[in-house]
């Protein structure tokens, strides 16, 4: 059985993907109570799982009137994603962005199953065993130069 957080994603993603726009407005204490859950876990699902590094881009009004903005970031081809990503990793990098970016390739077709598998073994915290914070450095340069590679590979196609 899948964890509320999950229902709670999977609810979301449907409507945006119902939506023309690709764009949802919410009222996290209307979602709340659809879902029998505190608040504070619908902040968790839209923190953890509409990020930037999934292809999301979230904005909220605090307030009486307040709500939640949720909108898909759709980009015009694979070359676009690759720019968008790259311009996301900074100096360091955390195992969690950079999952959410190799997922975020595979949901876009910018690389296969496989490909992604390869990618999250080299960036896994088991095969970087080196203290912080130059684990999530090396992570930073290493999907880097991955991204580098697919984008120029795609370029040259």
């Amino acid at each position: 059985m899948r964890n509320i957080s999950d229902v709670i994603e999977q609810y979301l993603k449907q409507i945006i993907e119902g939506n023309e726009s690709a764009l949802i407005e919410v009222k996290r204490s209307e979602l709340a109570s659809q879902f029998e859950c505190v608040p504070s876990q619908i902040n968790y699902v839209i923190r953890t799982r509409f990020t930037e590094e999934k292809g999301y881009v979230v904005e909220s009004k605090r307030g009486g009137g307040g709500y939640i903005r949720i909108i898909k970031v759709e980009l015009d081809n694979h070359l676009a994603v690759y720019d968008q990503l790259l311009s996301l990793v900074g100096s360091s990098m955390s195992q969690h962005a950079a999952e959410s970016m190799i997922e975020r390739l595979e949901e876009e077709e910018a690389v296969t199953s496989r490909e992604a598998k390869l990618m999250k073994s080299v960036i896994d915290r088991e095969v970087l065993a080196v203290p912080l914070p130059s684990r999530d450095q090396f992570r930073a340069r290493m999907m880097m130069a991955m991204l580098k590679t697919l984008k120029y590979k795609m370029s040259i196609m």
